[in-house]
C-alpha cells in the first residue's frame, strides 16, 4: 500500500512528511533556526493550529515563537494550566477547593487558593517544584472534544462550577478538554504541545495569595524581577471584591444575572457604584487646600474625558469651578514633531508636547494671571490661541487631561502642593472563568473598536492593525508613572462586555479572512460567544460606556 506523503514548505524549502506527522515534529527539525521556543504554526499563511495537529495535504507553514504575541500567550496560557495543576498535586484534590487567577500584577498573574491549604512560602516551594518536575518529564498537553453537555457533566463532577455555569449558556456543540496526565481542565485558547515548553517562571507570595511571575514577550527567556504595584493593586482587589459582593465574578455568573434577574437594577447598582467613587474624589480634591491642578492620566479607552465630565460636575458639587484643560493642545506644531524609528509622527512621546510652554501658561495661571491658552488645530498640525483669556479665581480648578500627565517632567515647574494625580483604566475584573482571565487590555481593545467604528468610521482591521502600537506608547508613557498617581480609578462596568457585544460583533465579522488581522477578530468573536447580550437602552447617558457606544450627555 503506498504511504500518503505530503508536501510541507517552511520559508524557502520544501520537505516531505508522512500525513499524520504532527507540526511539533517538524518544529523539532527546525528549532534551532529560530532565537526564541517554537509553539504554535500557521497553516497557509492564516490558519492557526496547535502543534499536536497533523499534517494531512500538502501545505506551507510558518512557525510561532514565544516572542510573537499570539505565542507569548499560549505560553502565559499554558503557564496557567500548569500552575493550577500543580497546585491540586501538591495540596490535594479533595483539600484545594479552587484556584483563582484574577489578574495581572509586575509580570505575571496574581493568584488565591481556597480549601484547607495554609498558603506560606513552603507550600509555594513545593507547588514551584512541582512545575519544574512536570516540565522536566515534558508531560503532554493533550486536547479531546467532548459534547458540551458531556463537558457540563464533567465540570459538575470535577467541582469546577465556574466553567458549569459557563457552558450552560454556549451554542457550540463541542467543547475542547485539555488534560496534563489526570487532570482535567478547559482553557479559552491555543496552549503549548507539553510542559517542557514552560521553563520560565517564578512564584512570590504576596498579599493573601502569591504572584506567578512569567517573561514578557521582548525577553521570552528572562523571568523578570517581582516589582508590586501597591496602588494599582489595592484598586484591582477592591474590583475583585466588589464584583464578588454583586455575585458576578465570571461570565456565566454575567449571564445568569441577565437571563435570571432585573438587568436594569444591576446596571443602576453598577453606575451607582462608579459614581460614589467620583464623588468621594471630588470630596478629596476639595478637601486638600492649594490644589489647582487636577491631572488625569490613563491608557487608550479608559473613558478619560466622560470622566473628566462626571468629575467636574461633582467637584461644582463641592463648590469648585473646574476647566477643562486637555494636554493635546499643546503639540508642537506639526513640522516639530518626533518621528519613531519607522519614520512615522510619534505623537505618543513627551518630546511631541511644548512642555515649556505648558508649565509657563500653567505657573502664570497660578499667579492670578490672564493667559490666552491654545488650541491645537489637527487638520493643520499648528495652534491658535482661544480669543478669551482664561484667569484663575479662588475657586477656579484646572482639570488636566493627557497621557503624560503622571509624568513628573510635564509638570516639572509646578510644585506637588498644587496638583491632584489620578489614573484611570479600564481593569477588568470579570474573568471568563477562575482560570481564563479576560484582560483589561482586550476590554480597552473592544472598547476602542466601537468608537473607532463610530466616530472616525474606522474599520476593525484598522483598529486591530494599530493596536500593537498603542500598547507599546503605553508601556513607554503611561504604565511606569501609575504610582505617581495619588488616587486611581476603574472604570469598567461589570456588564458593559454583554452590552458590547451587539456593537462589536458586526465589526469583527468584518475582517477579512486573509489579512493578518484575521485571526485576532476570530479570537475575539469565539470570546463574545461565551457572552448572553444585551441592549443599551438601560445604560444612563452619562455612562462611562456611553464615550464608547454614543448617545452620552458630554457629546463625546
Amino acid at each position: 500500500m503506498k504511504e500518503n506523503n505530503c508536501k510541507v514548505k517552511i520559508g524557502s524549502e520544501t520537505r516531505t512528511y508522512k500525513a499524520g506527522t504532527t507540526y511539533q515534529k517538524i518544529a523539532e527539525e527546525f528549532q534551532e533556526r529560530y532565537a526564541h521556543q517554537i509553539v504554535l504554526v500557521y497553516v497557509n499563511q492564516f490558519r492557526l493550529q496547535e502543534l499536536t495537529k497533523t499534517v494531512e495535504a500538502d501545505c506551507e507553514i510558518s512557525f510561532l515563537t514565544t516572542e510573537d504575541p499570539i505565542g507569548h500567550a499560549a505560553y502565559k496560557r499554558s503557564m496557567c494550566f500548569l500552575l493550577v495543576k500543580a497546585v491540586h498535586d501538591v495540596g490535594g484534590h479533595d483539600t484545594v477547593e479552587r484556584v483563582r487567577i484574577h489578574f495581572s500584577m509586575s509580570k505575571g498573574y496574581y493568584c488565591t487558593i481556597e480549601g484547607d491549604v495554609e498558603l506560606n512560602q513552603e507550600f509555594l516551594a513545593k507547588v514551584e517544584k512541582r512545575m519544574c518536575s512536570l516540565c522536566k518529564k515534558r508531560i503532554p498537553i493533550e486536547k479531546r472534544s467532548i459534547h458540551t453537555t458531556e463537558a457540563v457533566e464533567l465540570f459538575r463532577r470535577h467541582g469546577m462550577y465556574d466553567k458549569e455555569r459557563l457552558f450552560e449558556y454556549r451554542r457550540v456543540s463541542k467543547v475542547n478538554i485539555y488534560s496534563m496526565n489526570e487532570f482535567e481542565d478547559y482553557y479559552y485558547g491555543y496552549m503549548v504541545p507539553d510542559a517542557g515548553c514552560l521553563k520560565y517562571f517564578s512564584l512570590h507570595l504576596y498579599d493573601e495569595g502569591f504572584v506567578i511571575q512569567m517573561p514578557v514577550k521582548e525577553a521570552p527567556e528572562k523571568v523578570a524581577p517581582f516589582v508590586p504595584s501597591p496602588k494599582l493593586f489595592h484598586v484591582l482587589k477592591e474590583s475583585i471584591e466588589w464584583g464578588d459582593s454583586q455575585e458576578i465574578d465570571t461570565v456565566g455568573a454575567l449571564n445568569d444575572m441577565i437571563t435570571k434577574y432585573d438587568m436594569r437594577e444591576v446596571v443602576l447598582v453598577q453606575e451607582a457604584y462608579q459614581e460614589r467613587q467620583i464623588a468621594e474624589i471630588a470630596k478629596r480634591i476639595a478637601g486638600r487646600k492649594g490644589v489647582k491642578f487636577v491631572l488625569i492620566a490613563g491608557p487608550s479607552s479608559s473613558g478619560k474625558t466622560t470622566f473628566s465630565h462626571r468629575l467636574s460636575i461633582q467637584l461644582r458639587v463641592n463648590g469648585m469651578k473646574p476647566h477643562p484643560i486637555a494636554v493635546d493642545n499643546y503639540f508642537v506644531n506639526r513640522e516639530d514633531t518626533p518621528r519613531d524609528e519607522n519614520g512615522n509622527y510619534n505623537f505618543e512621546c513627551l518630546e511631541a508636547i511644548d512642555v515649556e510652554k505648558f508649565n509657563e501658561d500653567m505657573e502664570n495661571l497660578l499667579a492670578g494671571k490672564e493667559v490666552y491658552l491654545p488650541i491645537f488645530n489637527f487638520k493643520t498640525g499648528t495652534r491658535t490661541f482661544d480669543a478669551k483669556p482664561k484667569k484663575l479665581g479662588e475657586n477656579d480648578i484646572l482639570v488636566i487631561e493627557g497621557i503624560h500627565c503622571l509624568n513628573p517632567k510635564l509638570t516639572a515647574a509646578l510644585s506637588d502642593s498644587n496638583k491632584f494625580k489620578i489614573y484611570i483604566s479600564a481593569l477588568t475584573q470579570l474573568n471568563i472563568d477562575e482560570h481564563n482571565r479576560i484582560p483589561s487590555t482586550d476590554g480597552r481593545l473592544i472598547r476602542r473598536l466601537v468608537r473607532d467604528a463610530r466616530t472616525r468610521g474606522a474599520s476593525a482591521k484598522k483598529t486591530i492593525a494599530m493596536w500593537q502600537s498603542v500598547r507599546r506608547g503605553e508601556e513607554e508613557n503611561i504604565f511606569p508613572f501609575q504610582e505617581e498617581a495619588d488616587v486611581m480609578f476603574n472604570s469598567s462596568l461589570l456588564y458593559e462586555l454583554a452590552v458590547l457585544k451587539q456593537y462589536v460583533e458586526p465589526l469583527l465579522f468584518g475582517v477579512e479572512k486573509r489579512s493578518p488581522e484575521y485571526s485576532e477578530a476570530k479570537r475575539l468573536l469565539k470570546f463574545f460567544d461565551y457572552f448572553v447580550g444585551i441592549g443599551s437602552e438601560y445604560v444612563p447617558t452619562n455612562s462611562l460606556l456611553r464615550e464608547f457606544i454614543g448617545g452620552g450627555c458630554f457629546h463625546v
